[in-house]
């Protein structure tokens, strides 16, 4: 119905009757520079962006030829709206931000800076959570939302290079587990499809977080273009990255959604990619990482069956409170198996956004205890939060100790 409802305003935005401000000409001076000046709108609560004129620029998430949203070269986000009917409009962006109307019908403001890279948000229209019709929309919080990507020094790693590129592949596979058509996106690196015959590849097996699907990490996470970018810079090996849907039931993180997920992974995912591309076969040629509910999953498959997986990757994750049976049960398996958890895997790396991450306080508790279980594991800090530029970072930094 949400998801309905986005098409819905894009509709009316493309008839005039929500219509998105600013949208030029591709040749008019003003898109060919992709330059404004723009002042903070009335309401903002961040006084020194009010007192002065910002530059700013089109959102590289916009849809074509959408002037608005901004992003100013302090990072903030202007955003504006024809909606003269409305009676109340706001933006959520980590908080809402009461839109002011102007004259002529317009919403207007622009908010405090904002952390650096990717983050979801919506309009909110008399109520009402919608897509903005001048950006494109991602799947994201159980429902299809705007996105808006804040520039920084330093995202180069995912920005489109002159270097050789991989593929994004759909392909639908049917699981004898839930019984229906499921579908994974797949990248294959660059020279996937002219390698000698008999080449094959590693494999990544890619999770993505609660009220996501496969496309979290092909579209938000830009997998592509970080793998692309740490081949051709040689500090990746060329590999073959699944991106799956963890989705078999609406996530409840108790263990009977956590064992269809491995399930279907082991018993249908796994021998399809195996039998239809090509990739190793073998253990130590086969890595699982995920971010929050992906990382839930990948602790509980990967600690069960680390004979499948030589690398576990965990972002933004740790056991919470009501799994406490569920973690003891994990604590309890690697006691009596700690030889063979550490001989089958070379890898057991974690990741956090910083104590900002709403994860950070389980994850801490559950290192403590592999601590105590004299487990080994490496550690990242990002900045960001529980946000998909600390687990960008995550899969930059993780990928390239994969495989060696």
């Amino acid at each position: 119905m949400k998801k309905i409802i986005c098409v819905a305003f894009t509709l009316l935005a493309y008839y005039g009757l929500f219509q998105v401000q600013g949208a030029l000409p591709e040749d008019s001076a003003v898109a060919k520079e992709g330059l404004s000046q723009a002042k903070t709108a009335a309401g903002s609560d961040n006084a020194e962006a009010s007192e002065k004129e910002l530059k700013s620029r089109p959102a590289t998430s916009n849809v074509r030829g959408a002037m608005y949203p901004q992003v100013t070269d302090k990072g903030h986000a202007i955003f504006r709206l024809r909606a003269p009917e409305a009676q109340k409009v706001q933006v959520d962006l980590g908080r809402k931000y009461d839109m002011v109307k102007n004259k002529d019908g317009i919403w207007e403001v622009t908010t405090d800076p904002q952390s650096e890279g990717f983050h979801y948000y919506s309009l909110v229209i008399d109520g009402v959570s919608v897509c903005d019709p001048g950006s494109e929309t991602f799947y994201g919080m159980s429902r299809m939302a705007s996105g808006i990507e804040i520039p920084f020094d330093g995202d180069g790693y995912y920005a489109v290079k002159d270097v050789p590129h991989g593929e994004l592949r759909s392909k639908r596979y049917y699981s004898s587990v839930s019984q229906s058509w499921r579908r994974f996106i797949l990248y294959t690196p660059p020279g996937y499809d002219q390698a000698p015959e008999g080449t094959t590849y590693p494999v990544l097996y890619l999770l993505h977080g609660g009220g996501e699907d496969e496309r979290g990490w092909a579209t938000q996470g830009k997998t592509d273009l970080i793998m692309d970018n740490l081949i051709a810079e040689g500090k990746a090996k060329p590999m073959v990255v699944v991106m799956l849907d963890g989705n078999l039931v609406l996530p409840n993180f108790r263990e009977n959604f956590l064992k269809l997920f491995q399930d279907d992974l082991i018993q249908c995912v796994i021998p399809f990619v195996e039998k239809n591309y090509k990739v190793k076969t073998d253990s130590k040629n086969r890595a699982l990482a995920g971010l929050s509910m992906g990382g839930i999953q990948t602790l509980y498959v990967g600690i069960y069956h680390s004979d499948l997986f030589s690398y576990l990757g965990v972002f933004s994750s740790g056991w919470f409170q009501p799994q406490n049976d569920l973690a003891q049960s994990q604590y309890n398996f690697l006691k009596d198996n700690a030889a063979t958890f550490k001989d089958n895997v070379k890898e057991f790396w974690f990741s956090m956004g910083g104590e900002r991450d709403i994860a950070y306080q389980n994850c801490k508790k559950m290192l403590e205890k592999f601590d105590e279980l004299e487990v080994p594991y490496t550690y990242r800090d990002y900045r960001g939060g529980h946000t998909w530029p600390a687990w960008r970072e995550s899969l930059r930094d993780f990928a390239p100790v994969l495989f060696k």
